[in-house]
């Protein structure tokens, strides 16, 4: 899914990688079959020189303008990944070498926010790395293993359930252990690096499409065989499926299109006063023409009129978007609520000269915060642009409040602004949450405004998070543990049962003597 901010809308991007593996990435397969040898080869071949140069834009650009770049890596970890990115460019790379070498490195900064944008990447590199075929499954990693939860037409009909257990001759177990030192998660949250390789089309470009390719040989094969063991089977079964071509999306829906549902928000009513709201995705940026916050305001005036007493809130696969948690919570308060202090910072007030020819931007003012950055200490400012007064962002009730119960559904896909409102309503107990632990952590995440580094030699454009979040006192280096537990299994998805729902569903008839 697409990175999301913290308090603004962000211009998402992409990007891709290599074949030859920089450390601490493993081998892939030692395999080098005829197909996949041949796109390779009509990539872009870059010298030492352009690539130890990118490095040096890297290096200056994160090290004046990033400010988590210190959260999980010391100054000596630090100069260790910038020495092994090095050495991974003393010869020759092709355009897919580097972008994985990039990525890897990105990685290790431990920021779900600093990565090669999938969707920021310029045309070379969007057509030759994230244009590749794809697996013809959707499909969830459940206890290391790769579950189908869709057959997009594999030619092999898997029900969802199955479990496949290797692709071309691999074990999807290592095929997972060899795409996580490229995946993008805030802190040691290993939770969010699986989800965050899992195939939902939630959205254009999935990470497994982009790395899955670019680390194994036999994803170039037109026919990939695979081992699974279908729902119910004791033993492993031997099919073929049919890899699928990209297909370039369809037309982006035109302004006179209802917004709401091209995000998927959508409200149903599974039992008598309970209420369901779907919400996969909070990228409501990409209608600027729509009023994103008057259509919550008429969601909360329907549940209100048709007498809801329970609301189900479903945030699973969204990692957030824009401030759509705080419009929610405004109807669930009666009061004013401040968030959780935490402490925004940034690392510079002016963005140095020389870095601006690689940076762009969908908003000038990141380039200079002015007098908004206030009270250098210890290499930070502090950032008041944001602050509605001086404790913080403010919540202030909106009519008409929902008084009724209030259940989340969560995930480890939430880490960006669907964190932010799960870690505010287990907080402020405006409500419930209910599934599995959340992406994001607790020890504060990076984002809210984005500069977009465009390296000179490569052209890979990686993003450069500007605002980071500290909380007031010492928190875990986790995510957010929800208030039920409720996972999912390969049977359950096998059984078309939604736990997490039906977990929440029970409550309310236990609660109402059913």
């Amino acid at each position: 899914m697409r990175v999301t901010t913290l308090v603004l809308a962000i211009v998402l991007g992409g990007c891709t990688g290599g074949a030859v593996k920089p450390p601490p990435a493993q081998g892939a397969t030692p395999i080098v079959e005829a197909a996949d040898l041949a796109w390779r080869q009509a990539l872009p071949v870059f010298q030492p020189e352009a690539l130890q140069r990118d490095v040096d834009v890297l290096e200056a650009t994160y090290g004046a303008l990033h400010p988590g770049l210190h959260r999980y890596l010391d100054e000596a970890a630090l100069a260790a990944e910038y020495a092994r990115l090095r050495e991974a460019f003393r010869s020759p790379r092709r355009l897919d070498q580097a972008y994985l070498a990039f990525s890897a490195f990105a990685s290790q900064v431990r920021c779900g926010h600093t990565y090669a944008n999938f969707f920021n990447q310029g045309e070379v590199v969007t057509r030759a790395l994230l244009q590749r075929p794809r697996l013809p499954l959707h499909f969830r990693w459940i206890d290391g293993e790769m579950v189908v939860t869709a057959d997009l037409g594999s030619g092999a009909s898997l029900p969802a359930g199955t479990r496949v257990l290797a692709l071309g001759g691999v074990p999807t177990s290592r095929i997972l252990a060899d795409l996580l030192p490229y995946a993008r998660a805030d802190g040691h949250n290993q939770a969010k690096r699986i989800a965050y390789l899992q195939r939902s089309g939630l959205d254009r470009y999935e990470a497994f499409d982009v790395f899955y390719p670019l680390l194994f040989a036999a994803a170039a094969r037109e026919d990939l065989d695979a081992s699974v063991v279908l729902p119910g089977a004791s033993a492993p079964s031997e099919v073929r499926l049919r890899m699928q071509p990209f297909a370039a999306p369809a037309a982006k829906p035109e302004a006179a299109a209802d917004p709401a549902v091209a995000l998927g928000w959508r409200m149903t009513r599974p039992r008598p006063g309970v209420s369901l709201l779907r919400m996969p995705s909070w990228t409501a940026y990409d209608f600027p023409d729509w009023n994103w916050r008057a259509h919550v305001d008429g969601l909360f005036v329907q549940l209100v009129r048709d007498g809801t007493t329970d609301l189900v809130i479903d945030l699973r696969g969204n990692e957030g978007g824009d401030s759509v948690g705080e419009a929610l919570a405004a109807h669930l308060v009666d009061a004013d609520i401040v968030p959780a202090k935490a402490t925004r910072s940034v690392r510079y007030r002016r963005v140095p000269d020389a870095l601006r020819p690689h940076l762009s931007t969908w908003d000038k003012s990141f380039y200079d915060w002015g007098d908004a950055a206030t009270a250098p200490r210890d290499g930070f400012y502090r950032l008041t642009r944001y602050d509605d007064d001086a404790d913080g962002m403010r919540i202030r009730p909106a009519l008409p409040r929902f008084a009724g119960r209030v259940w989340v559904l969560v995930g480890s896909d939430n880490s960006s602004a669907t964190f932010e409102f799960a870690e505010l309503v287990q907080a402020r107990k405006l409500g419930t949450l209910v599934g599995e632990p959340t992406g994001g952590n607790l020890r504060g995440i990076n984002g809210g405004a984005f500069l977009f580094m465009t390296l000179p030699g490569t052209g890979i454009e990686l993003d450069v998070p500007l605002i980071a979040q500290f909380p007031a006192t010492p928190q875990p280096d986790a995510g957010i543990v929800p208030d039920i537990a409720a996972p999912e299994s390969a049977a359950s998805i096998a059984q078309g049962r939604d736990v997490a729902l039906d977990a929440v569903l029970a409550r309310i008839a236990s609660s109402r003597g059913q």
